[in-house]
């Protein structure tokens, strides 16, 4: 299956248990492989074909910053949710990333991948 990713898009949220991380938004890395068949739009060279990352991209950091779940578990399944709302998208992997939620290490994250039903 054809992929497109999406990278490192960094977004601001409410995350996290602790009282300190419901106060005040965080930042967050969501990467995607979004899966699509790209047949018909490399035919066709038309974005009415396409999956269009952009419009994607909008979606996401819209629900992300709004977004005030507790765990990124919980996160990463409504980004899923988003992406297969697009009836070009399969199946979607997504990875989130929270910088600094351990003093030790980078980053924490988690890695979801959900198909179309």
């Amino acid at each position: 299956m054809d992929r497109v990713l999406i990278s490192d898009l960094a977004v601001r949220c409410i995350i996290g248990v602790n009282d300190d991380e419901r106060r005040e938004k965080q930042d967050v890395l969501i990467n995607l492989t979004v899966f699509t068949d790209m047949r018909a739009v490399a035919r066709s060279d038309s974005i009415e074909d396409a999956v269009d990352y952009r419009d994607l991209r909008t979606r996401v950091v819209e629900i992300v910053e709004r977004s005030q779940f507790c765990l990124l578990e919980a996160l990463a399944q409504a980004v899923a949710d988003v992406c297969l709302e697009h009836p070009g998208v399969s199946k979607v992997m997504v990875r989130i990333d929270k910088p600094g939620a351990l003093r030790s290490a980078r980053s924490v994250a988690v890695e979801i991948e959900r198909e179309r039903a």
